[in-house]
């Protein structure tokens, strides 16, 4: 099972867009400007369609330490910065403002993306504190906005954080799917760029059914093949960049490496 936009093609790769800290950010580059965080991503974006992904999501993993309410001017920027790079893409591409469901959504309606990953459900202990995201408004946000098509794709197993849910993760999926009216559901690692547990991602796919099933960090050469033997697609980041570090641009040749084994996997 996977989403209409993309067509024909299974075991979906989502590349990550990692746009540079926003304005606002303690890491925002104020001299280079928006100007710089365009010329970034627009660089990244290139190479990973270049090397066959199917998809984009853009992300402001940069802005540390995270929020859970987007700030006016971060908000604003990252919808300015997909907006300028929209015309080079040709595949489609989603939006993902960390950490604040709302905001993704706002964004991704403005800018005509086909998805929004974030975490939607679930309560956290995290290092920016409790983690209680609003679903509910997120998703009557979409609706107000006039995008129901506009996939939301439901992070389950935050990052940086430890559940104070103690039911069993796949439990977790099934009730996000039912009472929240998921789009997919994504498996994650404890934090960026380490894979999510398999026995955790196999119990998810065993659970959820009705739809799909992605694993969202941790992907890479080594173990797509496993990750593909279960999921229907991955969101990957940190392999894609060069030497594996997620705060390195993205490095062409090992794009087109693991795209070239997903091929063998389709």
């Amino acid at each position: 099972m996977i989403f209409e936009f993309f067509g024909a093609r299974k075991k979906a790769v989502i590349a990550m867009a990692h746009i540079g800290a926003l304005p606002g950010a303690p890491l925002y580059d104020a001299d280079g400007g928006l100007d710089k965080l365009i010329e970034g991503v627009l660089a990244d974006v290139e190479k990973l369609q270049a090397g066959g992904v199917d998809a984009i999501m853009f992300g402001n993993e940069n802005d540390r330490p995270y929020v859970f309410k987007a700030a006016p001017e971060g908000l604003a920027a990252m919808a300015a910065i997909v907006q300028a790079v929209k015309p080079h893409l040709s595949v489609p591409f989603g939006v993902n403002y960390l950490w604040d469901p709302v905001a993704s959504v706002a964004i991704g309606a403005v800018t005509g993306a086909s998805f929004v990953r974030e975490i939607l459900t679930g309560l956290f202990a995290s290092d920016m504190g409790l983690w209680q995201p609003d679903c509910a408004a997120a998703s009557r946000l979409r609706h107000s906005l006039g995008r129901d098509d506009m996939k939301l794709l439901f992070n389950i197993n935050a990052e940086f954080a430890h559940s104070l849910d103690q039911r069993p993760i796949e439990l977790r999926a099934r009730s996000a799917v039912f009472s929240s009216l998921a789009d997919a559901v994504l498996v994650s690692g404890p934090i960026t760029g380490q894979p999510a547990d398999r026995s955790q991602l196999a119990a998810v796919c065993e659970a959820v059914r009705d739809v799909p099933v992605f694993a969202n960090t941790g992907v890479n050469i080594d173990n797509v093949r496993d990750v593909m033997a279960l999921a229907s697609g991955c969101v990957i980041g940190t392999h894609f960049k060069v030497d594996g570090n997620t705060w390195n641009p993205v490095d062409a040749d090992r794009v087109r490496r693991f795209m070239d084994v997903v091929e063998t996997l389709r």
